[in-house]
């Protein structure tokens, strides 16, 4: 089970991550904000001092997720911005996506066993079950543990 500080800094981090869920415009963020303030591609083609063909080629290779972070920065500050940069968990936050690992492992953990009480004609409820994983969790998932298993 996570330890207190851990679950204090997941939920700092879920905090700071619940603005940050805007969908990638297609096109890419350099191209969108350019068009958004009315800025020609040769305009910041000057502002980067490159030329208009290398601009270009900036925004096509954001918009191909081949672009580096410093390419980003430096196209953010000509257009007077900043590169705000984060990693979003898919689940519904950092601490879901860490209470659904763990209940992986607890699963793959009482799976065997429940897989040998089933041979036996033993089987748990659901109920049961959920009790189990939950007293697994509890009893045996530590946070340096929890992420040796993988998904």
């Amino acid at each position: 089970m996570p330890s207190t500080k851990l679950k204090r800094a997941q939920r700092a981090l879920d905090k700071k991550l619940s603005s940050h869920q805007p969908a990638t415009p297609k096109a890419g963020w350099i191209r969108a904000v350019r068009d958004a303030l009315g800025m020609t591609g040769q305009q910041l083609a000057s502002r980067l001092g490159v030329t208009w063909s290398s601009m270009d080629n900036l925004e096509k290779s954001e918009a191909a997720g081949t672009i580096t972070l410093n390419s980003l920065t430096k196209a953010a500050a000509a257009m007077d911005c900043r590169l705000v940069y984060a990693l979003v968990p898919n689940a519904a936050s950092i601490e879901a996506l860490v209470d659904q690992q763990a209940r992986q492992v607890a699963l793959a953990a009482l799976g065997r066993a429940n897989q040998t009480m089933l041979l036996e004609a033993q089987a748990v409820g659901a109920e049961e079950l959920e009790q189990r994983i939950q007293d697994y969790i509890t009893d045996h998932i530590r946070d340096s543990e929890l992420w040796a298993v993988k998904r």
